[in-house]
């Protein structure tokens, strides 16, 4: 599935709503966490390909299923015709940009970017970890007893461009668990 990009700001509106249609077509309900982070991170690589390349781009959304028919993981590419990589900003507390990488850095499962033809594109994954559905995993330890340990405190993104911690990477993510790494919803 993918959406022609204009270079044009007010693209990054008509691709959030291409993007729930797409997913809503796929079972993934609005409300879910997955689709709440998903439509974010489609607001900041859209804008940053529309923002600092000016050219068109094209937003693919990937999705792929687990053995039960439910969608696993879902991965968003932003691919554009500029050949600049992506930059991380250290952007000041007052600054109402420059942020966007710190969020994806934060919010994705995985993230990347790689050169194609003669631009690039810009990806990330979400893990769907849906309580109760075959394939989830679970939050609570070996014994079945309570949640894993460890927090729910997503660790801050620092880029060694920057002398500080980006502002929006500290975040916290309240009613969340953390085991091996990954954080899931307690229910």
């Amino acid at each position: 599935m993918q959406l022609e990009i204009r270079p044009d700001p007010s693209e990054v509106g008509r691709a959030r709503r291409w993007a729930r249609s797409r997913l809503a077509g796929a079972g993934i309900g609005v409300d879910e966490p997955l689709a709440e982070t998903l439509i974010l991170l489609v607001s900041e690589l859209v804008t940053n390909a529309v923002v600092h390349t000016g050219r068109p781009a094209v937003l693919r959304l990937l999705l792929s299923g687990l053995r039960d028919g439910s969608i696993g993981k879902v991965r968003l590419e932003v691919a554009d015709t500029s050949a600049c990589p992506p930059t991380p900003r250290c952007a000041d507390g007052d600054e109402t940009g420059g942020r966007g990488l710190a969020l994806v850095e934060v919010l994705a499962d995985r993230w990347g970017w790689s050169y194609e033809g003669v631009g690039k594109h810009i990806w990330c994954e979400l893990d769907r970890v849906v309580p109760g559905v075959a394939g989830a995993v679970g939050v609570s330890d070996a014994s079945g007893g309570a949640p894993a340990a460890g927090g729910g405190v997503v660790t801050p993104a620092v880029y060694p461009a920057c002398s500080a911690v980006t502002g929006v990477a500290a975040v916290t993510r309240e009613g969340l668990a953390v085991r091996e790494g990954l954080a899931y919803e307690v229910v």
